[in-house]
């Protein structure tokens, strides 16, 4: 018996901008198809049917409760489908090395359904949590560690940085100024926190006045951009010559890396203007599928309102 969160949640899972991402995989049948981040599976749910049976998917999830979705998502298929738990940059390097190859491969980034939906993990401040924001769970760095060790500097950069946040110098000072008289423990003891760090008509801002705070802290336990920039190069070496890749970003800093990931790896010659023949040899090895990024429509976002800051960017490999 499935336990009733993993029950709920696979049936009420929905992928984000899923006909998108089908349409510029555009997936064939017989191929091998890498989702690099698996989570309920709803990407591969559809992706998987458009290989008819003959194909591979490698799901890729360094989340342990990913593994029982998983489990289930194969009984389902008639492709061949293997699971590889670890974070995504250093499951696509190894698979890279050993010349692996992909002809679609998918990464959706940030935090999955299912653990905002499982209160326990400590990525909401909606509800009181254990502050965790741990992917693995075997990971050594918690929220809770980072929040109660960190100095004030420190914290006060991952705020801006990470979470754009307007006023992350006086929550830094309000954390640790906390923490002095008893160390953070709960979700809701941060949150709480954080709301009276701001000014009061900040509070009634755009959202939770703790959501951008709570997002940075999430991004830097998960070391999340770090890990899509050493992705990127290793998913477009697997990449067969017409292999195609796809990125769901949620944050700003997540799609900038993408773009000019992109935008370098189509670019051809980088000889200057005034030499006469090309003497650097470069050639494009990405087309870009999309100039600007592909954004869910009203209809969507009505559906699932998760979906809203949701960007896609997909491209093409043209040389090896």
């Amino acid at each position: 018996m499935l336990p009733n969160v993993l029950q709920r949640s696979a049936s009420d899972h929905i992928p984000v901008l899923a006909e998108e991402v089908r349409e510029l995989l555009a997936v064939r049948r017989g191929e091998t198809v890498v989702d690099a981040t698996f989570g309920a599976g709803g990407h591969s749910s559809l992706l998987v049917s458009d290989l008819e049976g003959e194909g591979k998917l490698i799901a890729i999830d360094r989340d342990p409760s990913a593994r029982a979705y998983f489990d289930r998502f194969k009984a389902g298929t008639r492709a061949q489908a293997r699971f590889l738990r670890g974070e995504f940059s250093l499951v696509l390097n190894q698979l890279a090395a050993n010349d692996v190859q992909a002809d679609a491969i998918l990464l959706d980034l940030g935090v999955s359904s299912m653990q905002l939906d499982r209160p326990e993990r400590g990525f909401s401040y909606a509800a009181d949590a254990p502050l965790d924001m741990r992917m693995d769970t075997a990971a050594e760095l918690s929220a809770r560690d980072l929040v109660n060790e960190a100095d004030e500097r420190e914290l006060g950069l991952i705020f801006r940085r990470y979470g754009e946040e307007r006023y992350a110098r006086q929550i830094a000072r309000a954390i640790v100024r906390r923490r002095g008289e008893r160390p953070f423990e709960r979700t809701t003891d941060l949150a709480d926190t954080i709301k009276q760090a701001i000014p009061t008509p900040a509070r009634f801002g755009d959202g939770h006045p703790a959501k951008r705070v709570f997002q940075s802290l999430r991004i830097a336990v998960n070391d999340e951009l770090g890990a899509l920039e050493a992705a990127l190069p290793a998913a477009v070496r697997m990449l067969r010559p017409g292999g195609r890749i796809a990125v769901i970003s949620f944050h700003s800093l997540e799609d900038r890396i993408v773009k000019q990931y992109f935008r370098e790896q189509a670019r051809g010659c980088t000889c200057p203007p005034e030499f006469p023949i090309c003497n650097c040899g470069k050639e494009p090895v990405l087309r870009d599928l999309t100039r600007k990024p592909v954004r869910p429509g009203q209809k969507e976002i009505e559906a699932n309102p998760r979906a809203s800051s949701a960007k896609l960017r997909a491209g093409v490999k043209v040389s090896a």
